[in-house]
């Protein structure tokens, strides 16, 4: 029987390692992505995962509603890849994680198309401003409402529904070639 996550937190917060750990296996590919797909760097990505759950099992403890260990996580890696952002230019690097929709392809004349989509893809996310790539990723791959999109990157929904729509804006302009 699988546990909910706000029961899960009452253990780890009692010292439970195994409960933690159910955590982690649960959240950290959905975080590995986001901050994969922010940073453009697999080994920045897997520091940043790293970092958080380590921060999230030191300060286990000042969370008061377990229910709201998701939207932490969320918030935590995003504020980290955007802080890492910050402090350097963006590098594009091809997202080799993308054998999934390759594979899908069927051809191998549809799956150098593929591949080509994702790295232009790729490329054009790095041209969106840091909260706007941020918001995008939150909203388009992760699915969060954009009440949740606000209390990981600490804006308003107004400020996320604009950026969405700026970002939408320019990636579809970006990939006006591949329609």
């Amino acid at each position: 029987m699988a546990l909910d996550d706000a029961t899960l937190v009452v253990r780890a917060r009692d010292g439970d390692t195994h409960a933690f750990e159910v955590l982690v296996r649960r959240y950290q590919g959905p975080m590995y992505r986001l901050a994969l797909h922010m940073l453009a760097s697999r080994g920045d990505a897997e520091d940043v995962v790293q970092e958080v759950f380590l921060t999230a099992w030191r300060r286990l403890g000042q969370l008061r509603d377990g229910r709201a260990f998701v939207g932490w996580l969320y918030r935590t890696t995003t504020n980290r890849c955007l802080n890492i952002i910050r402090a350097r230019r963006p590098v594009t690097e091809a997202d080799l994680d993308r054998r999934e929709s390759i594979d899908a392809a069927g051809s191998p004349e549809r799956a150098a198309q593929v591949s080509e989509q994702l790295i232009a893809l790729a490329a054009a996310l790095t041209r969106l401003t840091p909260e706007q790539r941020a918001c995008w990723l939150l909203r388009e791959v992760h699915g969060l409402s954009y009440e949740d999109i606000a209390g990981a990157t600490g804006t308003t929904q107004t400020a996320v529904r604009g950026r969405i729509a700026r970002a939408r804006a320019q990636l579809a302009e970006a990939m006006s070639p591949w329609r």
